[in-house]
């Protein structure tokens, strides 16, 4: 579930727009750098129509990850209590929501492109129906579950719900596929290589050289004297058997039993499933935060983009929030497409952009009123207590340069301010 504080009524507002007629054009506004990315501040729905317009974009995104409304009927405020994002749609009306945005996602998706959609239990089964239906079923490729809090103590008559839901589909059977690993941890590697080789001294595993099922070739014939056994076959052909054992990585048990070494050394990590534990959203005082309600954790973004596009690829997020997708994408050397139909979420994503985030402490301070600072007179032989203020935590943050802001309308100037630094299209 989303963080913030929920409530029934939205005090923002939603610039007017009209898909039906077809009239709609985004402009830049603002523009820095090479341009190839952009922030588009209205509905998507109008952004997406427009972009499909554009041969550059149209077929040529390769990732997009959204994190939508999750169908809670809320409105949802920042840490400083301003109005981010409505949260109203729920049943039908919510899946037609979602269909009409969906279908125009999937033809501005590349053929070898992937689409990751973030939601909680609420909607999940309701929009994997609905992908299965536009994506195909045969294109589904995991349904992740991410640990999204710590252990609460619940008060419901259920088990606590800590955590929620990523619908991954490719667009095609060739989708851009990246393996991701985990780091061995020595409490994993004691337990997974248990053997060292006493003339290297290298950790290694020892696993059998036979699989399930029978074959009629190589690997089904005799070897060392040996047949697999019974409904079961070799792994490799009995000349690489040969082989693996001049090189030594053959273990003979002292009943004549051989298994395979598979080395600690030549391992890329503990290869990453589908249940996600290590991306919580901020849970602590130090954490670096937008102070938006719906910012995910961008380590999480990362392993996404890692996994389903390469560098100088496009990703989009057309439901950009606090802009973890546009940081995470930027910060990998791709290119990205952010849209966003809140001021609120512009303001903070343009801040983010030039600022980077804060602590949770800091953000919490920036709510408490600022106490008075006790003057002292220099030329006063009693020295009075002087409020000083903290030091600055310094983190190393990506601050993001180069990109534009699209509008279809005239900027008024009080939508949100536009960053220092200005080339405006004339």
């Amino acid at each position: 579930m989303a963080t913030g504080i929920p409530k029934a009524k939205w005090n923002g507002e939603l610039p007017a727009g009209d898909s039906t007629n077809g009239q709609f054009k985004f402009h830049p506004i603002w523009q820095q750098g090479t341009n190839s990315n952009r922030l588009y501040f209205g509905d998507n729905i109008l952004a997406m129509k427009d972009l499909l317009k554009d041969k550059s974009i149209k077929g040529k995104i390769r990732l997009i990850y959204i994190d939508p409304p999750y169908a809670t009927n809320s409105v949802f405020q920042t840490r400083k209590q301003q109005d981010a994002y409505t949260d109203l749609l729920t049943g039908d009306e919510y899946v037609a929501f979602m269909r009409e945005r969906l279908l125009l996602m999937k033809e501005l998706l590349a053929d070898d492109g992937s689409i990751y959609i973030h939601l909680d239990n609420k909607m999940i089964f309701h929009i994997k129906v609905l992908m299965d239906e536009i994506f195909g079923a045969t294109n589904f490729r995991s349904m992740i579950t991410r640990k999204k809090c710590k252990s609460k103590n619940f008060t419901k008559n259920s088990f606590g719900n800590i955590s929620d839901y990523i619908l991954f589909y490719a667009k095609s059977a060739n989708a851009v596929w990246h393996k991701q690993y985990d780091q061995w941890t020595d409490e994993k590697i004691l337990k997974e290589y248990p053997f060292v080789e006493e003339e290297t001294g290298r950790l290694h595993k020892r696993v059998p050289i036979h699989a399930p099922g029978t074959r009629n070739g190589e690997t089904g014939k005799l070897w060392r004297g040996m047949m697999p056994p019974e409904g079961k076959h070799w792994q490799f052909t009995p000349t690489k058997l040969e082989e693996l054992d001049r090189k030594g990585e053959i273990y003979w048990s002292k009943n004549g039993n051989p298994r395979r070494k598979v080395y600690l050394d030549e391992s890329n990590g503990i290869a990453m499933q589908d249940i996600w534990l290590n991306y919580l959203d901020v849970n602590n005082q130090n954490t670096q935060t937008t102070g938006y309600p719906t910012e995910k954790n961008i380590e999480m973004l990362k392993r996404i983009i890692l996994a389903s596009s390469n560098k100088g690829d496009l990703v989009m997020d057309c439901f950009a929030g606090s802009g973890t997708t546009l940081v995470a994408s930027d910060e990998l050397h791709r290119n990205w497409i952010g849209i966003d139909i809140g001021s609120e979420s512009i303001k903070v994503i343009l801040n983010r952009f030039q600022n980077g985030t804060q602590t949770l402490d800091e953000h919490t301070n920036d709510e408490k009123p600022k106490p008075e600072v006790n003057k002292t007179d220099l030329f006063s032989e009693q020295e009075k207590d002087i409020k000083r203020p903290s030091p600055v935590k310094n983190v190393a943050q990506h601050l993001v340069k180069d990109y534009a802001i699209f509008l279809n309308s005239n900027y008024s100037g009080t939508e949100f301010p536009l960053p220092v630094h200005s080339k405006l299209n004339t």
